[in-house]
């Protein structure tokens, strides 16, 4: 028999070790799916709220948080793309990227899980900001890439002009800080064991069938 479990995945749509860390743990429970059931929710969690209309360029913004030079920069981009082609995933971020706000984004995810398709959204928001270089706080960039997830666009665009679900938003991303985390991506299986970072699938999967394993 498999053990139904409950994922909450606590993460932002601009975090590149959040996009590997979800293929290592979809992989993973596929392989596991002898041992495990499980539905994942997507949580909120941003890395830049103060970041403003327009954003800032990626290397500017990594020498300011991190004291990285461009070297450092360009290094680091390099490796997060092989970690992101090894599970599938294509990474075509440069030295003109940028980072962006993602508030109205988590809103427009929290809107996806009521009907449905959060997991879709959050595939289609990864692959607009990473992939295609797309600005995830752009209303119309959002509302295609609810589109691509099957959730009607003009709903979407509905949902984004209201200003609907930021209370929700707020108090979700309130709610994980005050339980610890402060850094993402973080796995959080039956409200109990935390997985943190963008781990492979084997790492997932050995944590999977210890928590089946444990009943």
């Amino acid at each position: 028999m498999t053990r139904p479990i409950k994922i909450d995945f606590v993460s932002d749509v601009s975090c590149p070790w959040c996009i590997i860390g979800l293929h290592g743990l979809e992989e993973a429970l596929s392989r596991s799916a002898d041992a495990v059931e499980a539905e994942i929710t997507f949580q909120p969690f941003e890395l830049n709220p103060a970041m403003p209309p327009g954003g800032q360029n990626i290397v500017e913004h990594v020498a300011q948080k991190y004291g990285a030079t461009p070297e450092q920069s360009a290094a680091t981009r390099e490796a997060i793309r092989a970690r992101a082609a090894a599970v599938g995933f294509a990474m075509r971020t440069s030295d003109k990227s940028r980072i962006y706000n993602t508030f109205d984004a988590h809103r427009l995810l929290h809107w996806a899980a009521l009907k449905g398709r959060q997991k879709e959204l959050k595939h289609a928001l990864f692959a607009a900001y990473f992939t295609d270089g797309q600005d995830p706080s752009d209303h119309e960039v959002l509302a295609g890439a609810a589109a691509k997830a099957g959730l009607d666009p003009d709903q979407a665009r509905e949902v984004l002009a209201s200003g609907l679900y930021a209370s929700e938003v707020r108090q979700a991303e309130a709610l994980w800080r005050s339980r610890g985390i402060d850094g993402v991506p973080a796995i959080v299986i039956d409200d109990r064991y935390l997985i943190s970072g963008g781990q492979p699938p084997e790492v997932f999967e050995q944590a999977l069938r210890q928590i089946a394993a444990e009943g």
